[in-house]
């Protein structure tokens, strides 16, 4: 049954994709948190932030067992976090800090896979939400080690 928390819950209909659901919704929420960062970076984080708060609320209320493909919420708010690092849009900080996301949420290294290995709401949303982190964190390091480079 198609309720408001699954629709939240499935990334406003990103999580129907048949193949790659994650990318699609990173994807997505890379785009559009570049929309909101032309406004300012303090907007993509509260995005993230949330996307957070609403995304348990959604899942916790559509009763998600374990962690189904369709369930992309949570890839909102890690690439969301991620962008906030950036002071403004730019094609090669949205590329660096989409791939550095993925590829977190992707292998699952370290803190992002112990959080994984979770049960219930919190190891839904918390590998995305430490993916995003740790993304944001080197991102920023970046920025800051290659300052010409216009992130």
């Amino acid at each position: 049954m198609l309720t408001l928390s699954r629709v939240i819950a499935g990334g406003f209909g990103c999580g129907c994709v048949p193949l790659a659901a994650g990318t699609i919704a990173s994807a997505v929420a890379a785009v559009t948190g570049a929309a909101m960062l032309l406004v300012s970076p303090w907007l993509v984080a509260a995005a993230g932030l949330l996307a957070i708060i609403i995304g348990c609320a959604a899942v916790h209320a559509a009763r998600v067992e374990g962690d189904p493909g369709w369930v992309v919420i949570d890839e909102f708010a890690g690439q969301w976090i991620t962008l906030a690092a950036l002071s403004r849009p730019s094609w090669l900080g949205l590329i660096i800090g989409f791939v550095l996301f993925r590829l977190l949420d992707i292998t699952k290294l370290g803190p992002v896979g112990w959080a994984d290995r979770q049960h219930g709401v919190f190891g839904i949303m918390m590998d995305d939400v430490i993916a995003g982190v740790i993304a944001a964190l080197l991102l920023a390091a970046v920025r800051l080690a290659w300052p010409a480079a216009g992130l």
